[in-house]
């Protein structure tokens, strides 16, 4: 029977297995359950969010249906709380066995592989099929937190290379304005380019599922690997689905991570049909425009300076009663 782990002993036995089997028990979590035998765990896993994780099962009881059975549970905890699809890092050497639970590997790189339980890529796929153009198309992803003229001036100078752009705003939920805030001030700030089709990455793409160190900024030890899983995933299921030729990204003079990332583009999506152009960063006062600095500047109150970085549009955005409740945390202006 899989039981909800809540005790003090309950998590050092869960930590104990875990361990014994080579994983680490990592906070937070969700949800977090195990089976017992005569007192003993023999099953534990782990939900956070979308990802299921700390999946285990003693080395004496493998080879059954204990992990099923830890599995079945968390997704049935996670379908009551809301959760359409649920993703899952192992090693490719592993894989099979989630595939025979039903889940779909999404990519897999040298030491990792990332698996879907539900057919979420499918329906997000499906959702946009309608209207995909064939020609010489290319892509953008970027967070756009918000919608600034360096923005504007990487979208102008993809559109103009290619039949149809689609420029893929992050859906993530981890910037300082929402995701429907910054995916609508991408649509009015690039409502005259008739060839660009704004769509949403939705957990496919610069996600806490595929690449979660892009929003750490900071960095960690697998940073790499996810970066490079994100980059095959986009690559070779999502490219192809939107007839993808070309990758276009700004230069990074400012950001580690992000500039760690534009190079393993360069290296990943050419060799998988993907070219990438990298364009000069557009300056204003001889410094690159960022979404942070503007972002800096707003939380300083520095507003006159802004409308040299942003479109029209998002600084009406910015102004309204709607963008300073989002931004203005304080309250001071």
């Amino acid at each position: 029977m899989v039981t909800s782990l809540l005790s003090t002993d309950d998590l050092t036995q869960a930590r104990a297995l875990l361990e014994a089997t080579g994983l680490q028990f990592e906070t937070p979590y969700d949800d977090l359950v195990g089976i017992f035998e005569a007192g003993r765990l023999v099953a534990v896993g782990a939900r956070q969010g979308r990802t299921l994780k700390m999946l285990a099962v003693a080395p004496s009881h493998q080879g059954g249906t204990l992990l099923d059975e830890v599995v079945t549970e968390l997704v049935g905890r996670g379908y009551q709380e809301g959760v359409d699809s649920f993703f899952v890092f192992t090693s490719p050497a592993l894989a099979p066995n989630f595939e025979t639970l039903n889940f779909n590997l999404l990519a897999a790189s040298g030491k990792t592989a990332l698996l879907e339980y539900g057919d979420g890529l499918k329906r997000y796929l499906a959702r946009y099929t309608r209207l995909i153009r064939p020609g010489n198309n290319g892509a953008i992803v970027a967070n756009c937190n918000p919608f600034t003229l360096g923005h504007r001036y990487l979208v102008e100078q993809a559109a103009a290379a290619v039949d149809q752009l689609f420029l893929f705003v992050v859906r993530e939920e981890r910037s300082l304005f929402p995701f429907g805030t910054r995916l609508r001030m991408v649509q009015d700030g690039t409502a005259d380019l008739a060839n660009v089709t704004v769509v949403d990455t939705s957990w496919y793409a610069v996600s806490s599922i595929t690449f979660p160190t892009y929003f750490l900024k900071d960095g960690d030890p697998g940073g790499a690997i996810q970066m490079e899983l994100d980059l095959l995933l986009f690559a070779q299921r999502i490219a192809p689905h939107f007839q993808v030729r070309t990758r276009f990204v700004g230069s990074e003079p400012l950001c580690g991570t992000t500039a760690a990332y534009n190079e393993a583009m360069h290296r990943i999506l050419p060799p998988l049909g993907v070219e990438v152009r990298e364009i000069e960063r557009k300056n204003a006062d001889q410094r690159p425009i960022s979404a942070s600095r503007v972002r800096e500047m707003l939380l300083r109150g520095e507003l006159d300076g802004i409308a040299e970085l942003v479109p029209v549009s998002t600084l009406d955005f910015l102004l309204s009663s709607e963008g300073i409740k989002i931004w203005d945390k304080g309250g001071a202006r």
